[in-house]
């Protein structure tokens, strides 16, 4: 039995049968390899042709609703959007609201001027932070600010903290 092996080895050795399983073997890799690459590429080609068709999809149907002259107002965090008729679009923010407008005539907080205060509403908030600086704190002078109130009592009341230091 033994012997049956070793000569139909030889045989195959000296015919070549090594080299040409090895090279066999390594065709064989590399049709696999390619073939793998092949259907990644039509994989991700295929993908990408469906995120298009609904980017497609999903644009129609924005233009759609833009159209309606139905929109959506933005509602704190934990409750969801409000759908409203965009002809009641509401007053910019640099108008003064309801409650906004003293006694003595003077508003609670007006618009920046760019990057700074005017003279009579000093003191600089942060709405995303709702956190407010006073003049001579130690971030006022680089402070953005998004609204600029009359004094503290102004900022606080609007449910604005001071800035710790």
């Amino acid at each position: 039995m033994r012997s049956s092996f070793v000569i139909r080895t030889l045989i195959v050795a000296g015919q070549g049968g090594e080299v040409n399983s090895h090279a066999a073997a390594r065709a064989r890799l590399r049709r696999g390899r390619g073939s793998t690459v092949r259907k990644l590429v039509r994989r991700v080609f295929r993908l990408g042709l469906l995120a298009g068709i609904g980017y497609a999809i999903w644009k129609y149907f924005e233009k759609q609703r833009s159209e309606s002259g139905v929109g959506w107002e933005a509602q704190p965090f934990p409750y969801p959007p409000q759908p409203r008729e965009r002809a009641e679009e509401t007053a910019p923010t640099s108008r003064p609201l309801a409650g906004d407008a003293q006694p003595g005539g003077a508003q609670a907080w007006v618009e920046p001027n760019g990057e700074t205060c005017p003279a009579t509403h000093p003191v600089k908030a942060k709405m995303s932070s709702k956190i407010f600086h006073v003049p001579g704190g130690t971030n006022y002078d680089r402070t953005k600010p998004d609204r600029c109130y009359r004094d503290e009592a102004a900022a606080e009341s609007d449910g604005l903290r001071k800035a710790a230091r």
